[in-house]
């Protein structure tokens, strides 16, 4: 058997982390230790934190989504809080959510009461169109 070199050592299964085995972005083993260190439970099992930190990830994943949709509408690059903000607000389950969030330096929602907007005439005039009519020239 000489010359036919070494197998590659694998790696054993505890060095690969819970999150890449996962899937997973988000930091399982650091979620896990938050779980038990916060006493929310007598014990905690060893799929919740997986299960925590898929739903966590994903309801980023779809903030990120929307405040990056909101930046490109205004016509910016970089998310900033005020997108974020407009993300949540605009979308339905998110207000229900997050209806007593307070998102610094987002502002608020543009709005303007009804009371405030300039009362509707019933028609147009017609000799505002008359004089705009007579005044071009062809």
């Amino acid at each position: 058997m000489s010359g036919r070199g070494k197998k590659a050592a694998s790696k054993p299964i505890s060095a690969v982390s819970r999150s890449s085995r996962a899937g997973l972005t988000f930091p399982v083993g650091r979620i896990h230790r938050l779980l038990k260190k916060g006493n929310y439970a007598v014990r905690i099992g060893v799929g919740t934190a997986v299960y925590l930190a898929a739903v966590l990830e994903y309801l980023c994943a779809e903030v990120l989504e929307l405040a990056g949709n909101a930046s490109s509408e205004n016509k910016k690059r970089r998310i900033s809080p005020r997108h974020i903000l407009l993300a949540v607000k605009h979308d339905e389950e998110f207000k229900i959510v997050l209806a007593g969030v307070t998102i610094l330096d987002g502002g608020v929602l543009p709005n303007i009461h009804a009371s405030l907007l300039p009362k509707k005439t019933t028609g147009p005039r017609e000799d505002a169109t008359a004089k705009d009519v007579d005044s071009q020239t062809f």
